[in-house]
């Protein structure tokens, strides 16, 4: 009994306002909202007065409202009007379900079944699309089959299995295809052939993958040299050029380090304790280092195949440097930094092997190829 009072208050509290937004829907003339309010406050409270009161005259307002729209955009010129007047359409016929709910809001409002009118405009609507889509398939060209190929799918959208819009979509979007062959990558050292292939195969994966563009596709070359009836409509070509692997530099020098650090001394303090002294003490650091350099570029460039013309090009830099230093030591092991000693406790290790460097040299070329390649056909 006391939880119960502990929330009369609170559920006193929504039911009045549920009452007041109500009203309050209705005074700013948002009556489809108010009905909908009305009629939940109906479910709980049936002989609710102002709900009673003020419901038909939301729900009277609502449907003048949207039939007023619905007949305006009928008149209209317009083509596709028809999706306009299935929105209102649509509009009425959930206040028609929103008050079936309620038996308490039937008995006093009876309201009108959209039903068949939203099932007829929906048809419309996708006979526009529908329409519109096969004029521009009949164009031929291909920004017209790719916006074909939308209008299709909005058609499909509006009604599922409408007519042949499914297949001639299909068509729509073979018509709307750019078709990209990515060559075989040019080097003029054959030692690196195949990391140049490994290269060229991570490109042609990651743009399958990425889908920058619904309407560009890439192919290996590879793979399609030899297919006869495969015309391509754009060709990537790509090149290393000036690349050096492995350009070696070896560095000797000494480095001299001092530290100053507190040790025991030969006397006592009045306490017998003994007494400590800084002293500094030395050593020389004998340090080699190894440096390999390497560096390039990828020349890339996309045509159009059925006029050669030069659509994109550019040159990508790319490098990587490995480096390994060791050293040894003479005087005093205290005067050597953490940092020194695992210097010292370094070694003279083989480099990477060549193909290893020219793959690390191509990571950074990759990075911006893929970046460029995205932007320049994500708005192609």
């Amino acid at each position: 009994m006391n939880t119960y009072l502990r929330y009369l208050p609170i559920f006193l509290a929504v039911i009045l306002f549920s009452c007041k937004s109500g009203e309050k829907l209705f005074n700013k003339g948002r009556y489809g909202d108010a009905v909908e309010a009305f009629v939940k406050k109906l479910q709980r409270r049936p002989s609710d007065a102002t709900s009673l009161q003020l419901l038909p005259q939301a729900y009277a307002a609502a449907m003048e409202f949207h039939e007023g729209r619905a007949k305006q955009a009928i008149a209209s010129n317009n083509d596709l009007k028809w999706e306009a007047v299935r929105n209102e359409y649509n509009s009425m016929q959930r206040l028609y379900n929103v008050i079936r709910s309620s038996p308490a809001a039937s008995v006093i409002v009876k309201p009108k079944d959209y039903s068949t009118a939203l099932a007829s405009a929906l048809n419309n609507a996708a006979e526009a699309r529908y329409e519109r889509a096969v004029q521009l398939l009949e164009m031929g060209d291909k920004q017209s089959a790719r916006e074909a190929y939308d209008e299709f799918t909005a058609s499909l959208q509006l009604s599922a299995n409408y007519k042949n819009a499914a297949q001639l979509r299909d068509q729509a979007y073979q018509m709307g295809l750019i078709h990209v062959v990515i060559s075989e990558i040019a080097i003029s050292s054959s030692y690196f052939q195949f990391t140049a292939d490994q290269f060229r195969d991570a490109v042609v994966r990651q743009l399958e993958q990425r889908r920058i563009n619904n309407f560009v596709k890439f192919y290996d070359e590879r793979y399609v040299r030899n297919q006869k009836d495969f015309q391509p409509d754009q060709y990537l070509e790509m090149r290393f050029n000036d690349f050096v692997v492995g350009q070696t530099y070896v560095d000797r020098y000494q480095r001299e380090v001092s530290k100053v650090i507190s040790v025991p001394s030969n006397q006592k303090d009045s306490t017998g304790k003994v007494i400590n002294v800084d002293i500094t003490v030395k050593a020389t650091l004998f340090i080699t280092r190894k440096t390999l350099a390497s560096s390039g570029f990828l020349d890339y460039r996309i045509t159009d195949v059925t006029n050669n013309k030069l659509l994109r090009q550019d040159r990508l830099p790319g490098s990587y440097t490995w480096q390994n230093q060791f050293g040894t030591f003479r005087g005093d092991e205290r005067a050597l930094s953490n940092e020194d000693k695992r210097l010292i406790g370094g070694r003279d290790v083989p480099p990477p092997p060549p193909q290893d460097l020219f793959a690390e040299l191509t990571r950074p070329i990759y990075d911006r190829l893929a970046s460029d390649l995205q932007s320049f056909y994500s708005r192609y």
